[in-house]
């Protein structure tokens, strides 16, 4: 179809497209009530959110923080976050020059030898040109869509950012949560061992019985046999942590859980935030514009392709007199391509795309209830967690005075039995273990909260 030929057809496509194929992203309407009232009533919650504190100021503990930059550098996964994101950017760079018209150069030469005649010789140089004209935004949305990869890439490398942030830092409190757990285990243990001997020296001055004496050495030994455990998951956790790294596995240096000082109030945020604050949000959010792109690219392809096509260049022939010099020629074409009989394939292409953004934009959706389940789970885990702390410290002292009572009354004479005593030491050493993992999973609520609202992204 020549060009002049397709002027009123381009005319009455235009018309029908009017501006949908061109019309930007919008996000859809979504449900933003994702926080769970009641697990924020207790809390702050303003226009500024707890997620955006920087790193550094949450994570005061100086080992820490030399962990964390470690991780940030070295890390597998970031790594290869930022090496897709290197990727997407080269492919937005490679669909913006789609807009601008191709040009080749193929020069030649040839020679011809006749009997008789001398050997002549003759050259092309050629230029040529083609240039698709986007009429009806088939390019336009095909870079819109690459660009939305590109900021999808970005976001996503946040997403890896914040959640090695927060695995480093739970695994630094799980590594001191389990040397406070060892150093308690083993003072206990030292208990356990002293007391055995002194119900040995009771039992052969005849103040203690067998059955005393062996009660005291099993409760040594079931102390004693559950330092090998903590130890282990301390090797454990170290591995977890120099996977982390991205180091071969070690012995990390690290402070106390008593030092560590982290925030006691928050402030979430409204719940409209999330859509700016968590990655994982974007990334989703991200992948519904680049489908919603795609889904135009489809509709695009249901109209004619104008492309224009020109060469210029010179001819000649060497070895000849001047009569015969090198010539200039040049030639333009412009093409109107229909499609006729593919229609049934651009249908069903175009079904595929709308089905496709109508999963992006459930999957976007999923991605604030799950944003909002994350934050209302921390919350409650932290105040759980200070609850039960709460409790404990009362419970604590009241065993403490518990095993001081029934250490006099043996030492007095005033029971026969030493297994009163026994008793009283192991349900406050279960008291001060269950207290320190309480502890930790404040610790660990505080840094789930930080990571669900975004926090360590940038």
């Amino acid at each position: 179809m020549t060009l002049k030929h397709s002027l009123p057809l381009l005319a009455l496509s235009l018309t029908l497209t009017g501006c949908g194929v061109y019309k930007k992203y919008q996000r859809p309407t979504v449900d933003t009530s994702v926080y769970r009232g009641d697990k924020i009533d207790t809390l702050s919650q303003d226009t500024t959110s707890f997620g955006q504190t920087p790193w550094r100021a949450l994570f005061t503990d100086a080992p820490l923080q030399a962990l964390i930059e470690k991780a940030l550098q070295q890390n597998v996964d970031l790594l290869s976050a930022n090496l897709s994101t290197q990727q997407a950017e080269a492919q937005l760079k490679a669909a913006r020059l789609s807009f601008f018209p191709s040009l080749t150069l193929a020069p030649s030469i040839s020679a011809g030898k006749t009997e008789g005649v001398p050997a002549t010789y003759s050259y092309t140089l050629p230029v040529q040109a083609s240039w698709q004209v986007d009429l009806f935004g088939s390019l336009l949305n095909a870079s819109r869509s690459t660009q939305a990869q590109l900021l999808r890439a970005q976001a996503y490398q946040q997403l890896v950012r914040g959640r090695v942030i927060a695995s480093v830092a739970n695994s630094y409190y799980t590594l001191l949560m389990l040397d406070r757990q060892l150093q308690l285990t083993r003072s206990a243990a030292e208990l356990a061992a002293h007391t055995l001997e002194v119900m040995q020296a009771q039992k052969d001055f005849g103040r203690a019985m067998e059955s005393s004496v062996q009660s005291a050495r099993a409760n040594l030994h079931q102390v004693e046999a559950s330092i090998p455990e903590i130890e282990r998951q301390i090797t454990t956790t170290e591995n977890a942590l120099a996977l982390l790294l991205g180091e071969s596995p070690r012995t990390y240096s690290r402070s106390t859980l008593e030092a560590q000082q982290l925030p006691s109030t928050f402030a979430v945020g409204v719940p409209a935030q999330l859509l700016s604050a968590r990655p994982d949000v974007r990334v989703a959010e991200m992948a519904l514009a680049s489908c919603y792109y795609q889904t135009n690219g489809a509709r695009a392809a249901f109209y004619p392709s104008l492309t224009i096509t020109g060469s210029a260049g010179w001819t000649g022939a060497l070895g000849q007199a001047v009569s015969n010099p090198m010539k200039f020629i040049a030639s333009a074409l412009g093409s109107l391509a229909q499609p006729i009989f593919a229609r049934g394939k651009l249908v069903a292409g175009l079904r595929v795309a709308e089905a496709e953004e109508e999963k992006a934009r459930l999957a976007f959706q999923q991605s604030l209830y799950n944003a909002g389940a994350e934050v209302s789970n921390a919350l409650a885990l932290y105040e759980a967690s200070e609850a039960k702390i709460k409790a404990e410290t009362l419970q604590i002292e009241s065993l403490e005075k518990n095993v001081e009572i029934v250490e006099t009354l043996f030492k007095t004479g005033k029971t026969s039995s030493y297994l009163e005593v026994i008793t009283a030491q192991q349900a406050l050493l279960q008291a001060q273990l269950s207290q320190i993992r309480d502890r930790f999973s404040k610790m660990q609520a505080v840094v789930n909260l930080y990571n669900a609202l975004g926090g360590g992204a940038q």
